[in-house]
């Protein structure tokens, strides 16, 4: 007897673009022709969406002190698309291949935000995310090899976790840091989330406290892993890898079923394309007879998630 869900099956042919070193010399156009070769690349391939890494235009900037006036001008996108982004547009329309892209956007009114974007198959933009869980400091730390400065290039986000209807699939997105917590999926997962799309730059050494090397993937995948299993969600992460300019990032770009298995991963810290075609339909099998909120949830006891930021003392 099948244990799938009644109804007709459905399925996302899915891709992930892991992109290798973006260096501080690399040209914006050269960037982008590397993005839109991978778009071709996964739509050989059946994709018709692809997940591009965090800051995919640049190199991961906030590993160097400047001012923020120096970083607005090499780093930042005033618009997006751009002149310089266009042709990635126009490639998505002619291909009719959607995709997810992270960025830093500054505002007319001259704010900065880690940012992303879901484009359809149009090449028109269906929604964009600003990154809520900013990690790293604002100070300079001139003892540290590196420096890891998004609080100081980045605002928090003010847009929210939301849900976007694209093609026919409804799609959260985050990025990077966000995907450590879990109220990043929840909350998507309550607006009816079927897939849950990121990039990220992690380096492999972690300047705040000796943490193992291996453990910076080893929680990364935990984290896609379970949060893909305990929402009942698709969750395809890309990351921007190897060494730039000798600052090593991890790669190991997945996508991950509902059933929280890894069922792609990469196995360079190149340019790298991964493809699956996931069955929604499964997710829907976990969101009904595991993970079924509307059964199952007591938000009543979950109060404190909301109420404190940090730990405190027991409830009385």
């Amino acid at each position: 007897m099948s244990m799938r869900p009644a109804g007709p099956r459905r399925f996302l042919d899915l891709a992930v673009a892991q992109m290798g070193p973006v260096h501080l010399a690399d040209s914006r156009p050269s960037v982008v022709a590397r993005l839109v070769a991978m778009l071709r690349e996964a739509h050989g391939r059946g994709a018709r969406f692809v997940v591009f890494p965090e800051l995919a235009l640049t190199t991961f900037f906030p590993r160097y002190w400047m001012p923020e006036a120096e970083a607005h001008e090499h780093f930042f996108e005033r618009s997006l698309p751009g002149p310089q982004t266009q042709p990635l547009f126009d490639a998505a329309r002619q291909l009719g291949v959607g995709f997810y892209l992270g960025y830093a956007e500054l505002t007319a009114e001259g704010r900065g935000f880690n940012s992303a974007v879901i484009v359809g198959q149009d090449g028109a933009i269906r929604g964009r995310y600003r990154k809520i869980h900013l990690p790293g400091h604002a100070d300079h730390k001139p003892e540290a090899p590196f420096q890891h400065l998004e609080k100081k290039f980045f605002e928090v986000g003010d847009l929210g976790f939301r849900a976007f209807d694209t093609d026919g699939v409804r799609m959260g997105m985050c990025l990077c840091n966000d995907r450590r917590w879990p109220e990043t999926y929840r909350v998507m997962a309550l607006q009816g989330a079927e897939v849950v799309v990121l990039g990220y730059n992690t380096p492999s050494l972690n300047i705040h406290w000796a943490e193992p090397a291996h453990l910076r993937t080893t929680t990364h995948l935990i984290s896609l892993q379970a949060n893909a299993y305990q929402n009942g969600i698709w969750v395809a992460a890309a990351a921007k890898c190897g060494s730039e300019d000798g600052h090593h990032l991890i790669g190991s770009s997945v996508i991950v079923a509902p059933s929280g298995e890894i069922v792609a991963r990469t196995t360079s810290e190149e340019d790298e394309v991964i493809c699956v075609r996931a069955d929604l339909s499964l997710g829907e099998h976990f969101r009904e007879h595991v993970f079924n909120f509307a059964k199952h949830r007591r938000p009543e006891h979950y109060r404190l998630i909301v109420e404190r930021t940090g730990a405190g003392d027991p409830l009385p």
